[in-house]
């Protein structure tokens, strides 16, 4: 029987849908080849498996706790994805509790001239982001913080970590299945065009910056919360290993845990490493000059 081999961090699950690094997959029964022997598709068959010695990466629902993580994202921006599936791989490793908050592009760049400092797509790009982050606040509200985590990550492996044609991420074409994955329904959609919700996810991008300023882009960690530091990035292009995760991590904890540091920066950045930018996990990306997040137009 042919096959094909794929290494991937699980990220979540709804029925026979397994979301992971690499992609959603669906099938009858879904096995980890790492060493575990958990039937990752079906619950039943993990209740009846000893815990001790063994590492699920669907145990996703850790409790909050003062070595926790508030993670603030834009759906749109590829090194928010990029950085959140690195800090998945570290949660599961670690233990970390990681709370899902908004930042908004769209209102970070509020009176910018797009134009000028932008690539044409970026305006469309930022509106589709705030759509889906209404999207992610309505989920909060009906479903708990958690889901948040569940629909962020069906959201970035379909845009992302997908070959397929791009089309609009706010159309309901993209957002159904997307809902779908993440186990949730489709009534929610009807937030996609509500501006009831800006306040709140206005709040949060007003949050996020106040703890770093305003000079930074997405995403933006604050590591222990609330008294920890926070910071922009880091802004990864590569995913690392499932051993390389963990001392990227310690170190940036070290430099996060230094009350003087404030900066380490460069503007060269590679393309990530997504299957929608045309890069694979075996190749690396086109390095380019971007400035204030955003690839630079002019010198």
């Amino acid at each position: 029987m042919d096959g094909e081999i794929l290494q991937a961090s699980v990220l979540g699950h709804h029925g026979h849908t397994v979301l992971t690094t690499r992609g959603a997959f669906t099938a009858s029964i879904l096995i980890d080849a790492s060493g575990w022997r958990a039937a990752l598709a079906s619950n039943a068959q993990r209740q009846n498996q000893p815990h001790q010695g063994k590492s699920f990466g669907l145990e996703t629902a850790i409790p909050i706790s003062d070595q926790g993580l508030h993670f603030y994202f834009d759906p749109l921006c590829p090194f928010a994805w990029m950085t959140s599936k690195w800090v998945r791989m570290v949660a599961a490793q670690r233990h970390y509790a990681v709370d899902w908050r908004f930042i908004s592009l769209r209102f970070v760049n509020q009176g910018v001239d797009y134009a000028a400092r932008f690539p044409p797509e970026y305006e469309a790009a930022h509106i589709a982001g705030l759509k889906l982050l209404r999207l992610s606040a309505r989920t909060r509200a009906d479903h708990g913080r958690a889901a948040v985590g569940r629909l962020y990550a069906a959201i970035g492996a379909e845009l992302w970590d997908s070959e397929h044609a791009w089309i609009d991420p706010a159309s309901l074409a993209f957002v159904e299945p997307v809902l779908a994955a993440a186990g949730l329904t489709r009534e929610l959609t009807a937030a996609l065009d509500d501006e009831s919700f800006d306040p709140e996810i206005r709040g949060e991008t007003d949050e996020a910056l106040a703890l770093t300023g305003k000079d930074v882009g997405t995403p933006i960690l604050h590591f222990q919360p609330p008294d920890g530091v926070a910071f922009f990035g880091p802004v990864i292009s590569r995913l690392p290993s499932e051993a390389d995760a963990s001392k990227l991590w310690d170190h940036v904890i070290g430099l996060a845990g230094f009350a003087g540091f404030s900066e380490l920066k460069r503007s060269l950045r590679e393309l990530p490493q997504l299957r929608a930018l045309g890069v694979t996990e075996d190749e690396i990306g086109k390095q380019e000059d971007w400035h204030g997040g955003s690839r630079r137009q002019h010198n």
